[in-house]
């Protein structure tokens, strides 16, 4: 792409991965995502809820926001500034499947799910795949290193916003990355599914007003 003719702000129309697959795919499961929550969310007014309930019409709007912020970045080609967003909305999907398969720990959540008394995402992780009884080799501890390094600046976490300067050079994007395809892909097919997870659990937790 041209840099010099490159938009300051990209439409759905001319947006730099405009025709990926796996974005297709993001834009589908989002879209569905708040469907969904538009008919479960009004079910919830007026009405006593559990306090597991309580604490979903917390975190669902929370994740669904957190998914669309990540879709506008890549839109506008900030796709090191969405992959930093991919934990946070993990970290939700997570609370919300772990709290489904622990209920009692939801008095943690109302003691304010405090750094030193809540369990942290590679130990929910660890339970959730107990309680599932899933046959799995990857551990919990690497499916959160990668977003960890991130979050936490790690040298190893570089590589996301390298871009090529010219034919020989190469440094770190402080903006936009509109050439980088892999990452684009990248970021959906790591989304894709803990937004299927965020619905599956709108489901589970409001099933009978859904």
């Amino acid at each position: 792409m041209n840099t010099k003719t490159t938009p300051i702000v990209f439409t759905p129309d001319n947006e730099p991965y405009l025709g990926r697959n796996l974005l297709y795919h993001f834009d589908l499961i989002i879209s569905s995502a708040m469907e969904q929550n538009s008919i479960a969310a009004p079910a919830t007014h007026g009405i006593d809820l559990s306090e597991h309930q309580q604490m979903a019409c917390q975190i669902i709007p929370q994740a669904l926001s957190i998914a669309l912020s990540i879709r506008e970045l890549i839109r506008q080609g900030y796709l090191f500034g969405a992959k930093v967003l991919v934990r946070a909305l993990v970290e939700r999907a997570v609370i919300l499947l772990y709290l489904y398969y622990n209920p009692d720990e939801i008095e943690c959540w109302n003691r304010g799910w405090n750094h030193r008394d809540a369990p942290n995402l590679s130990k929910m992780m660890d339970s959730i795949i107990k309680k599932q009884r899933l046959n799995t080799s990857v551990k919990p501890y690497e499916l959160t290193a990668s977003m960890n390094s991130l979050v936490h600046a790690k040298p190893e976490s570089s590589y996301l916003n390298l871009v090529t300067i010219n034919e020989k050079m190469v440094g770190y994007s402080a903006s936009k990355i509109i050439n980088n395809p892999n990452l684009c892909d990248e970021l959906c097919s790591e989304v894709i599914p803990w937004i299927a997870v965020v619905q599956s659990m709108m489901a589970a937790y409001f099933n009978h007003r859904a």
